[in-house]
């Protein structure tokens, strides 16, 4: 099993180094490059959350009756990281999911949440993306990057579904991000030691424990299946080009709020 793992490593890692390296890191210069990002960015984090959702709604029984579903050992992984995402823990110590500690983050450094919330309260009234997608304004590199996590949500394969969870998602923030937050919170301290705190612990948890954790989880869906782990190498390869698609989207606003501050 280990060998399958590795051998996916393998394939997808000039994808990851791209995504590492990429040049919209360096492009975040100031508190307002990164209230840019953080407004693409959002909608990652978000539909992460429902991509974790739909895992544990798959892995284990979340209905009444109760019944045992799947094995316990991989009950035991999606609960743990569910328990962690979904109710981690604040600067202050106080209960909140990742996603909602991002909000607090981009309310704090002044970044504009209305286009995010548009969007869930759209699907909430009626679950049309494509209507969503229109009243909240959603970019197209961001919008691109949901329809892909949707599409994957609704295969209804729960081996994809964990694949992407484990390789599209973890382990992706790069030291060289983690540098920029810190010399922007030299200069804007009081507004986005949030974010800073959101970057810190997201390394801290889902970089160590987490991907551990979805690693095994992977491991046990996909078992020994040959035709499995294709379509798991097609699907993670296409994870990471649509985090690239939307990395690219982030860099060429940048670029165009910069030429237009430059006339």
């Amino acid at each position: 099993m280990n060998n399958r793992i590795e051998h996916l490593r393998s394939v997808i890692e000039p994808l990851r180094k791209e995504i590492i390296n990429h040049k919209v890191y360096s492009s975040i210069k100031d508190i307002h490059d990164l209230k840019v990002f953080m407004e693409y960015h959002i909608y990652a984090v978000w539909d992460f959350m429902s991509l974790l959702k739909t895992l544990q709604n798959n892995l284990t029984c979340t209905s009444v009756p109760w019944y045992p579903k799947c094995s316990a050992e991989t009950r035991y992984l999606i609960n743990e990281i569910v328990v962690g995402e979904e109710s981690d823990v604040d600067m202050y110590g106080k209960r909140i999911s990742h996603f909602e500690l991002y909000l607090d983050a981009m309310t704090q450094c002044g970044a504009d949440t209305s286009g995010i919330n548009i969007f869930i309260k759209e699907l909430e009234k009626k679950l049309d993306f494509n209507t969503a997608f229109v009243e909240s304004q959603t970019k197209e590199a961001a919008a691109e990057f949901v329809d892909f996590t949707f599409k994957i949500i609704n295969s209804n394969k729960p081996y994809l579904q964990a694949a992407v969870f484990t390789f599209g998602r973890e382990d992706l923030i790069p030291e060289m991000f983690l540098s920029v937050i810190n010399e922007v919170y030299k200069n804007f301290p009081n507004e986005i030691s949030i974010f800073k705190y959101y970057i810190e612990r997201h390394i801290e948890v889902d970089g160590a424990n987490h991907s551990h954790l979805a690693l095994e989880m992977t491991s046990n869906l996909c078992e020994d299946n040959e035709q499995i782990w294709t379509e798991v190498e097609d699907a993670v390869i296409q994870s990471l080009k649509k985090r690239i698609v939307l990395w690219d989207g982030i860099y060429n606003q940048l670029e165009e709020k910069s030429a237009i501050a430059n006339r």
